[in-house]
């Protein structure tokens, strides 16, 4: 079961079933018409795994062997066709896909989630050097999108090239809105984030504990909204890790 999982959700799987979805093919046919198409921005593609989603989605009942071709004294090459069940998946996922969002874990997410590690100068300098290449990466996919449309292909087939350039302008744009806070000193914990750094010692924010706790709660059932009117004073370094409350006579406990 856990094999079944896995292999419905791998988005090559996906571009297996969308692929044989146009044609039968066999596995290496699969892997150059995804590559000749450009599949390879959008789906990690290597043969080792390939060849292993084939297989999982064979034994699933997905897709089915229909006849092994030979070209020259090349190897025999399993073709295969999609089923009725494979179908019937494909355009489900898809569906699902299209209609849902889905929490994904971005490693750039990962580290904000993190920050404190670092100084905020340090951090500053490295958010500097993500805008250059992310402008740089920009200017190269939009190059891309533009020969591709004056070789006037249709924009249907460079939609995800589309989305990609978005989501890096958001990116650029989010980042350099963040160190130019950084610059200016004024984001929200900044001072607390340089004192614990530079002194090991833990800085003292009024944080609402009751609400942070509705948070914790709202977030383990999907929901965001949290509120309260009761404030504490509280030392806090991390959003998700622990907060202390001081104690009777107002010292933090260790």
């Amino acid at each position: 079961m856990a094999d079944r999982r896995r292999s419905i959700s791998n988005p090559l799987a996906l571009a297996v079933l969308a692929s044989l979805h146009e044609r039968p093919m066999h596995p290496y046919e699969m892997a150059s018409t995804m590559r000749e198409r450009g599949k390879e921005q959008s789906i990690k593609l290597n043969y080792g795994s390939l060849y292993t989603v084939v297989d999982s989605l064979a034994k699933n009942g997905l897709i089915e062997a229909v006849e092994a071709r030979r070209e020259g004294r090349r190897p025999e090459r399993t073709v295969y066709q999609l089923t009725e069940a494979g179908r019937v998946r494909l355009d489900a996922w898809m569906s699902e896909l299209l209609a849902e969002p889905v929490k994904e874990y971005p490693q750039f997410e990962a580290a904000l989630s993190l920050l404190p590690v670092l100084h905020p100068d340090t951090v500053t300098e490295l958010l500097h050097t993500r805008t250059r290449l992310l402008q740089k990466e920009i200017a190269q996919a939009r190059i891309i999108l533009e020969i591709a449309h004056n070789a006037r292909l249709p924009r249907l087939l460079l939609i995800e090239g589309e989305y990609h350039v978005a989501m890096r302008e958001a990116e650029l744009s989010w980042v350099q809105r963040l160190v130019n806070e950084l610059e200016a000193g004024t984001l929200e914990g900044q001072d607390g984030w340089r004192h614990v750094y530079e002194t090991g010692e833990a800085p003292t924010w009024d944080v609402d504990v009751a609400a942070l706790e509705k948070l914790r709660e709202a977030a383990q059932e999907g929901g965001t909204e949290a509120r309260s009117s009761e404030h504490s004073k509280s030392t806090w370094l991390l959003p998700r890790g622990p907060v202390h409350t001081p104690n009777h006579q107002g010292e933090t406990p260790s």
